[in-house]
């Protein structure tokens, strides 16, 4: 084993000659929230969608926080969709944050989903989300982030997201 001194995109660009400067998304951005509640009805079924907040394809988002009331035998893909103007709001990515994650018990202290599938990966911590969905350029649009039930609903309740992100330069 070697002992090596790494560094992340941020301190690389501030150790440069140049001094380069950093993207807000990477260095002291701005924190931003979008949060949204849904009202699920007992016997909505598999692949209803539940569209809770909007953000912009330049975003790098750092959490999707997930709270609900305990609605029976539910459970749902959590990702990105274009808004209902666009392409009919056809899925971009259904399961980006979560997978079949669960809301037959309640969550009343939020849950961060934000890397439970494994797509939206560690390695894209520092990207914004045009980039981690492997396009080659931003899109400079909005998307939707909502939930795609993989199991049927057997009670209603709320369920919120909150999330939060860095929309940077």
């Amino acid at each position: 084993m070697a002992v090596v001194e790494l560094k992340s995109t941020a301190i690389t660009n501030a150790d440069t000659a140049s001094q380069k400067l950093n993207s807000t998304r990477l260095q002291e951005g701005r924190m931003k929230e979008s949060v949204g509640t849904v009202a699920a009805a007992n016997g909505d079924s598999i692949a209803s969608i539940y569209r809770f907040a909007r953000i912009p394809s330049g975003a790098r988002v750092s959490e999707v926080i997930l709270l609900c009331d305990a609605v029976t035998s539910g459970a749902g893909d959590v990702g990105l969709y274009d808004v209902p103007t666009v392409n009919a709001g056809a899925v971009v990515d259904a399961d980006l944050f979560g997978s079949a994650v669960s809301i037959a018990t309640a969550i009343t202290t939020g849950t961060n989903i934000v890397h439970e599938s494994g797509v939206y990966g560690i390695e894209d911590v520092e990207k914004p989300l045009w980039e981690a969905l492997g396009l080659t350029a931003d899109p400079r649009k909005l998307y939707d982030i909502a939930m795609t039930l993989t199991a049927a609903t057997t009670a209603a309740g709320d369920i919120s997201l909150k999330v939060r992100y860095v929309d940077g330069n």
